[in-house]
């Protein structure tokens, strides 16, 4: 369980319970927002303005399925890369953005130097974008390809923050 601080970067309880009741539903209104929470309308509206412009808040967005859209297949990639120098990773991390089937690119502490999580309609379909596109990141020298066989959890909702 992930406890945070209430005292942190001016967070209260407050602050928390509005970011978890927006991260289940960002439509809902100031009104059931402040319902929620236990704050009057224009308290809530101002705290709510506040997270966003503080950054706490980064965007809203319409969570779509992908599997109705036929992108099923799901593979986890480790990549190897050939040269860590700075300049070189920056180089990764600029190219890797550009590609919309890279859902996710995480720097690890380990092994290898990135996991990237990649979504395609098929396993056809992935071993294409593994030879065309991940393979020609810069200074990729080895991949390593792991399938899901299943989402059993997969969710961006904030963890327990002591509420």
């Amino acid at each position: 369980m992930v406890k945070l601080a209430r005292e942190v970067d001016g967070i209260d309880e407050f602050d928390i319970k509005i970011l978890k009741a927006i991260g289940d539903d960002a439509r809902i209104s100031v009104t059931e927002l402040s319902g929620k929470v236990g704050l009057s309308k224009t308290p809530c509206h101002a705290r709510l303005r506040r997270l966003e412009a503080d950054g706490y808040i980064l965007g809203y967005r319409t969570l779509i399925d992908p599997v109705k859209l036929g992108l099923e297949h799901i593979a986890f990639v480790e990549v190897k890369l050939s040269d860590t120098k700075a300049s070189a990773l920056n180089e990764f991390n600029t190219e890797v953005r550009k590609h919309h089937s890279i859902e996710q690119c995480h720097m690890i502490a380990g092994g290898f130097d990135y996991l990237l999580k990649v979504r395609s309609k098929s396993m056809r379909e992935y071993r294409t974008l593994l030879g065309e596109t991940i393979s020609q990141l810069p200074h990729v020298a080895q991949t390593s390809t792991y399938v899901s066989m299943e989402a059993v959890k997969d969710n961006t909702v904030l963890p327990d923050m002591g509420t």
